[in-house]
C-alpha cells in the first residue's frame, strides 16, 4: 500500500477506527443463559420411578449419618425420622414433603442490580472454578496461591462477558491464615467486582460473618428477604453429613441465603460403579440435605447438586469427561426437574497437568454435557485443570471465551422473517455470493459467535505474528484484560464499614494456619 493511500484510509478512519474498535476495552457481561433447546434425557419413565424408588428405601432402611450434630439429630426427630446415634433413618416421602418449600427458581441479587440472576426454570448461570490450593501461568508454572492470585481472578471473572458470577474460592490464597482468608476473598468479591458471589462454607462462624458483610453491602433487611450469596454444602459420599458443612448450611438457610447441596461423587470410590446406583445414592443424599435445611427455614433457597467422576482404576485419580459422568449428570437433571428443584453440576472439567488436547477434549465435553443436561449453577465453569487442585490463568480465559459457544447454542435456531432469509436468496440468485447483499450487511456483527482467544489468521501471518499457540495468545489475553481492568464504584461509606469490619474480625484473633 502507497504511503498517500495510508494517508487517505487514516484520515477517513477505516483501518485505523476498526482497529481502535477491535482494541478497546469494553467490560461487558452477558446476560445469564435462557435455554430456547430441550434438555438431554437419557432416563425413561421406569428408570426414573425405580431410582426414585431405591433412593427413598436408601433413606428409610440405611439411612443417612449427621456426625458431630446434635442439634440436627434432634431436629430430625421432631420433624418424624427415627434417630439412632448419629444415623438418622427418614420415613418413605418425608423427606419429598419437607422439600416442597423449597422454591424452584430464585433471583440472586448482585450489587450491581443490571447483574443479578436468576437461577432455576430454563436458565443458566456460569461461575469460575472453585477451590484449587494451586494456580498455574506460563510465566510462575505450578505453584501455591496467594492472595494476588486470588484477585487476578477475580478481575479476570469480572472483565470476563461470557460470565455472570464471581464465584466463591476460586483459588486457596495460601499466604492468609486460615482463620482470616474468608475475609479478605469476600472483600475482594465485593470490592473488585459488581457480580453476585458466594459465601464462605470451611466453619459456620465465618458463614455467617458472610451474612453479616451482606448485611453490610446489601442492608440486614434486604439480606433476610433476599437471596444474595450461593453457598456450597458438600456431602462426605457416601451419605455422611459433617457438622462443618451443616453447621454453614444452617447459618444459610436460617438466613434465607441459597445452598448448593451437592454430593462429592467418584464412581468406584465414594458411589457405586454402576449409572443407576451412582444416582440412586446421589437423589438420597440431595433428599436429605435439601429436606434439612427446610426444616431450618422453610423456603429456604436449595439447589440440587451433583458432583460427578469417574476413576482411573489403575491410578485411582479421578477421570472427567467420560460418558459415565455424563450419563450420571444428565440423568441427575432430570431427577432434579422432577423435584422441582435448581439443578447444579458439570464445569470445565478435565484431569489434565496443562492447558494442552486433553484438557481441551474433556472440558469441551464437559462443558456441552453441562448446556444438555439442563443446569442451572455451572460451578467450576473456567479455569480448572488437574483434577481441581489447580486453577490457570490461560485456561480461564480459554474456557470463558468457550462460553460464549454455550450462550450460542443455547439460543437454537431462529425462524423468523429474517432468519429465514429469503430476501438474501432472491438478492443473489444462482451461482452468486452473499457477501455484499443487504442481508448479509445488515446482520454480519452479530449473525456468528467471535473468539477472542483462538487465532483463525491465514499460515502466513499467524507465523510472521510468531506462530503462537492457544496458551501463548491465552497468556496475552490474561495480560491485556488485568492491564485494562476497572474497578466497579462502590459507595465510600459501605467500603468503609466493610473495611472496619474486617480489621476488627481479624484483631479479634490470632492468625492460624491449620
Amino acid at each position: 500500500m502507497s504511503e498517500a493511500n495510508t494517508r487517505r484510509r487514516t484520515r477517513g478512519g477505516g483501518g485505523a477506527a476498526r482497529r481502535a474498535e477491535r482494541t478497546a476495552v469494553v467490560i461487558e457481561t452477558a446476560k445469564y443463559i435462557e435455554r430456547n433447546i430441550p434438555n438431554f434425557e437419557v432416563l425413561n419413565e421406569e428408570a426414573l420411578e425405580i431410582i426414585e424408588y431405591n433412593a427413598d428405601t436408601i433413606l428409610e432402611e440405611v439411612g443417612v449419618n449427621f456426625v458431630d450434630n446434635p442439634e440436627a439429630l434432634q431436629r430430625w426427630r421432631d420433624a418424624g425420622a427415627d434417630v439412632t446415634g448419629e444415623r438418622v433413618r427418614i420415613p418413605r416421602g418425608l423427606a419429598r414433603e419437607l422439600i416442597k418449600t423449597a422454591p424452584s427458581e430464585f433471583t440472586q441479587h448482585a450489587r450491581n442490580p443490571e447483574k443479578s440472576v436468576v437461577v432455576g426454570g430454563r436458565n443458566m448461570v456460569l461461575a469460575p472454578v472453585y477451590g484449587p490450593p494451586f494456580v498455574r501461568d506460563v510465566q510462575g508454572g505450578r505453584r501455591y496461591a496467594t492472595m494476588d492470585d486470588f484477585n487476578k481472578f477475580v478481575k479476570l471473572a469480572y472483565m470476563s462477558k461470557w460470565l455472570h458470577h464471581s464465584g466463591g474460592t476460586v483459588c486457596e490464597p495460601t499466604d492468609i491464615p486460615v482463620n482470616k482468608r474468608h475475609l479478605d476473598m469476600l472483600m475482594s468479591h465485593i470490592t473488585l467486582s459488581d457480580k453476585p458471589f458466594m459465601g464462605s462454607v470451611t466453619d459456620p462462624s465465618r458463614a455467617q460473618d458472610s451474612v453479616e458483610m451482606c448485611e453490610i453491602l446489601f442492608g440486614k433487611e434486604f439480606v433476610q428477604n433476599n437471596t444474595v450469596m450461593t453457598s456450597l454444602t458438600n456431602i462426605n459420599s457416601p451419605m455422611t453429613f459433617d457438622d462443618v458443612m451443616m453447621g454453614s448450611l444452617e447459618v444459610y438457610a436460617r438466613n434465607n441465603q441459597a445452598c448448593i447441596i451437592s454430593p462429592f461423587i467418584v464412581g468406584g470410590a465414594m458411589a457405586p460403579v454402576s449409572v443407576a446406583g451412582t444416582l440412586t445414592q446421589v437423589l438420597a443424599e440431595v433428599l436429605a440435605g435439601v429436606a434439612y435445611s427446610q426444616i431450618i427455614r422453610p423456603g429456604a433457597p436449595a439447589i440440587f447438586g451433583a458432583f460427578v467422576s469417574s476413576i482411573d482404576m489403575n491410578s485411582g485419580a479421578p477421570t472427567f469427561g467420560t460418558p459415565e459422568a455424563s450419563h450420571v449428570t444428565y440423568g441427575a437433571g432430570q431427577l432434579a426437574r422432577r423435584l422441582g428443584l435448581p439443578y447444579r453440576s458439570a464445569g470445565s472439567f478435565c484431569g489434565s497437568k496443562l492447558p494442552d488436547a486433553q484438557a481441551a477434549y474433556e472440558t469441551a465435553n464437559s462443558l456441552n454435557m453441562g448446556l444438555l443436561a439442563g443446569v442451572n449453577f455451572m460451578l467450576h465453569s473456567c479455569g480448572w485443570l488437574e483434577g481441581g487442585l489447580v486453577a490457570d490463568f490461560e485456561k480461564f480465559v480459554m474456557d470463558a471465551d468457550q462460553l460464549g459457544v454455550l450462550h450460542g447454542l443455547a439460543k437454537g435456531i431462529a425462524y423468523d422473517e429474517n432468519a429465514q432469509a429469503m430476501d438474501a436468496i432472491r438478492e443473489v440468485g444462482p451461482g452468486g455470493h452473499y457477501l455484499g447483499c443487504a442481508h448479509t450487511q445488515a446482520n454480519f456483527k452479530e449473525a456468528f459467535w467471535k473468539t477472542e482467544v483462538l487465532d483463525y489468521k491465514p499460515f502466513e501471518t499467524w507465523e510472521e505474528e510468531g506462530a503462537r499457540d492457544t496458551r501463548t495468545l491465552a497468556s496475552a489475553r490474561v495480560e491485556h484484560l488485568l492491564a485494562n481492568y476497572q474497578q466497579p464504584q462502590l459507595d465510600p461509606g459501605v467500603k468503609e464499614a466493610l473495611d472496619t469490619y474486617v480489621a476488627r474480625k481479624k484483631e479479634s484473633m490470632p492468625d492460624a494456619f491449620t
